[in-house]
């Protein structure tokens, strides 16, 4: 039975994402810690325009949640191959290794069933797929600041020359200083509309960037960890049953070629007649061409099992373009 090999789980071969989950909760509370200290700089700018601001703290949530979700749904997954590693009876597996099941239940059993790589490739783009709508949510975070800096801009520019075309020309220096100074307060409010929602937008980018990237390093762990399991200490049967054959093949013309030698040798030893040599040399030459014919099969069994596996794999990537082309 398969014991635990790899990575840091006591109870089988994978080991649980709970440092990288750690890690995400430790950086959310230096966040939010950061957060209550700079409370009294950060409402004026949140109450400069409340609603994009808490558009992209809404936005900003729902990357939080994503992430988490991603890195939460390893410890299924983690939790099924362990289990099956030690013995255990799982009814269903996850979604995510139902395709492989038949895999990791060979595994067990000491052997690798063709396409397993395959397989393990169409997982990793799977965890790929999952971790992609974090990654478009960053970019629309930082669309979302940059639209209002440019909204904010806008305002102003608007606002600044409704100042300059509604003062009077001709009047009292004092008194247009004045009415500029008012007329300007308006578009400063513009200016500060501008920059807290790139504050807003770039601060929750990089939160978002962040935990994509914990993630991913979550998801590169458990493929490569369930890959070296997969992979080590097992043999694919059909590699096996050739290599047997091999083994078996050469060893019954060798056998053969042995004990024409071995009557070859005697007949010389006690001085036959020249007629029991020639038998003897017949023989010989019968157990040599049965060697060559012996080893001229297990080459054409050679060239058949590679040329089998190389069309597996041709037809694998066919199916892996195809799936790449779908999904873009």
């Amino acid at each position: 039975m398969a014991a635990r090999e790899t990575g840091d789980d006591k109870n089988g071969p994978l080991a649980k994402p709970g440092i990288y989950l750690g890690r995400m909760v430790i950086f959310l509370i230096l966040v939010g810690f950061l957060a209550f200290i700079l409370f009294k700089q950060i409402t004026p700018a949140f109450l400069a325009n409340p609603g994009l601001n808490g558009l992209i703290l809404g936005v900003l949530l729902i990357a939080v949640l994503i992430a988490f979700g991603q890195v939460i749904r390893l410890f299924r997954e983690s939790a099924y191959v362990n289990a099956v590693a030690n013995g255990a009876q799982v009814k269903q597996p996850p979604a995510l290794l139902t395709p492989m099941a038949p895999m990791i239940a060979a595994r067990v059993d000491g052997a690798i069933l063709p396409g397993t790589t395959g397989y393990l490739d169409t997982i990793a783009v799977r965890l790929d797929e999952g971790r992609e709508i974090l990654r478009y949510i960053a970019g629309i975070l930082i669309l979302l600041g940059l639209l209002g800096t440019f909204w904010g801009l806008i305002d102003t520019l608007s606002a600044v020359g409704g100042v300059i075309k509604g003062m009077r020309g001709g009047g009292d220096a004092g008194v247009m200083f004045d009415e500029l100074k008012s007329g300007l307060a308006v578009p400063l409010s513009g200016i500060g509309l501008a920059f807290s929602a790139s504050l807003f937008g770039l601060a929750s980018s990089l939160i978002t960037g962040f935990l994509e990237l914990q993630a991913g390093q979550a998801h590169a762990r458990f493929h490569n960890e369930l890959q070296d399991w997969l992979m080590s200490g097992a043999t694919a049967p059909e590699a096996t049953t050739a290599a047997a054959a091999v083994a078996v093949r050469p060893a019954a013309g060798t056998q053969e070629l042995k004990e024409a030698v071995d009557r070859l040798t005697a007949l010389v030893a006690e001085g036959g007649g020249s007629r029991a040599a020639t038998q003897a040399m017949t023989n010989l030459a019968e157990g040599i061409q049965g060697l060559v014919q012996h080893m001229r099969a297990e080459q054409q069994m050679i060239r058949d099992w590679v040329e089998a596996q190389a069309s597996r794999e041709r037809e694998l990537k066919q199916v892996l373009d195809r799936l790449g082309r779908e999904r873009v």
